[in-house]
């Protein structure tokens, strides 16, 4: 059979990878896919520039558009990155017939869903495993191998930045700051960290696992996000305690009241799988109704993983090349007519376990009246800390962990216990999330 030409647009650290790993397993992926894949032409800012790949035999140019144009090609790999310029180029392909392999999960969150409209139109495939969690294989996972399972809940570690940076504040004793840039200085976080320490990152790609593991359409702007710049090494210390470890996790869970979408700092019981996920790997796990729970673990990021995955869906390609579309894997999982509107949940809708830090007067009784308002709340407590001031003049600390309780029901309890003329500085609230291994 004639190769599968491949276009790429941006020719960096991934698509050096990518370039790499078709030299080296080219034998193997062609007996997988049936036939030999070639990158053909790359489209770059600076075609003179050294790269970490050979490319003696691919047409360097500038030209984006020329590739998407191109009628010997038939797969163009999307590395630029962003929704502008990408998401042109993305579309133009696919108007000109071309199937689409991106690690881009920018794009896919915020247009995936008029990208796969567009695809299933023109009869061609988007495919996109390496836009969450890099090397590890989530989306194939959950969209073919648990298909015959109603997934009730996905919970994981899903940026290795902001993860990198709680290990070194857990086990390191430093700051978020020198935690932060630590991570900057070995290549984990970039000189403008925002979207992985503010969870933007994060939930990109929930967004994406949310649809394909509920038959929704991809919702970015619904997520609740919060990130972890404003952890204090005080509450990773007294979570430690309480037998708990701060993790940034996004989840994507079934209510009885529609769907939870939601990125934030979180306390997970230290004996549980992704509490011991330390460094930049990612974790994921998946809950299926038949399967139960499953455990996916490796590398988040970096040239070799997410070559890995863009190699794969290249190989899903070529052999989907020759397959009638209504015969293809849906590109949400579900079929594009089965894609349903759930509600997502506000987050004062969210039932999950708490924890509250609240800085009050050392005086009798104090204790005693904050778990009473709990009590009238019937909000059940999992274990309470109080730490006792250093000295005569400074305040105690009381710490709480509360059961699973609806989150607009523990805010009242928190407007309550601010009010309380005992209680000093502002109140700090996590969430808490209990999971079966």
């Amino acid at each position: 059979m004639e190769p599968v030409k491949v276009g790429v647009l941006g020719l960096g650290t991934v698509g050096a990878g990518v370039v790499n790993l078709l030299a080296r397993n080219g034998d193997e992926i062609s007996r997988r896919a049936g036939r030999e894949i070639q990158i053909t032409r790359a489209a770059v800012q600076n075609p003179a520039k050294t790269r970490e790949c050979d490319t003696h035999n691919i047409q360097m140019g500038t030209d984006c558009r020329a590739i998407v144009e191109d009628p010997e090609i038939d797969v163009v790999l999307e590395l630029i990155g962003g929704d502008g310029q990408a998401y042109d180029l993305v579309m133009a392909a696919i108007a000109n017939g071309k199937h689409v392999v991106t690690a881009n999960k920018h794009l896919i969150a915020l247009h995936g869903n008029e990208i796969f409209a567009a695809a299933d139109e023109a009869g061609v495939v988007v495919s996109f495993e390496a836009a969450v969690a890099g090397g590890i294989p989530i989306i194939k996972a959950i969209r073919e191998s648990l298909a015959a399972n109603r997934i009730e809940w996905v919970a994981g570690i899903i940026n290795g930045t902001g993860n990198f940076i709680l290990s070194q504040m857990n086990f390191e004793d430093v700051s978020f700051e020198e935690a932060l840039a630590d991570a900057q200085a070995r290549g984990f976080a970039e000189a403008d960290p925002t979207f992985d320490v503010e969870g933007i990152d994060a939930a990109h790609k929930l967004a994406i696992i949310g649809s394909i593991a509920f038959g929704i359409p991809l919702s970015f702007e619904q997520i609740v996000t919060d990130g972890i710049r404003q952890i204090a090494a005080d509450d990773i210390e007294y979570a430690e305690e309480l037998g708990y470890r701060v993790k940034h996790l996004g989840i994507a869970q079934r209510q009885d009241n529609g769907v939870a979408l939601r990125v934030h700092p979180t306390l997970v019981p230290e004996r549980a799988l992704l509490a011991n996920v330390e460094g930049e790997k990612n974790a994921i796990m998946v809950y299926g109704d038949a399967v139960g729970p499953t455990a996916y673990y490796g590398a988040g990021a970096g040239a070799g993983p997410t070559a890995s995955s863009v190699v794969a869906d290249m190989i899903d390609t070529a052999r989907m090349m020759s397959v009638d579309p209504s015969g293809r894997v849906p590109h949400l999982a579900f079929q594009p007519d089965q894609i349903t509107e759930e509600p997502i949940l506000e987050s004062d809708e969210f039932i999950c376990g708490h924890y509250f830090r609240v800085q009050v007067a050392d005086k009798t009784g104090v204790m005693a009246e904050i778990t009473r308002m709990l009590a009238e709340l019937e909000i059940g407590i999992e274990a309470i800390l109080q730490k006792d001031p250093p000295t005569a003049e400074d305040d105690a600390r009381v710490i709480i962990i509360t059961k699973p309780a609806r989150e607009g029901t523990l805010h009242q309890a928190l407007e309550h216990i601010r009010a309380l003329p005992t209680t000093r500085d502002g109140v700090v609230h996590y969430r808490v999330a209990e999971f079966e291994d």
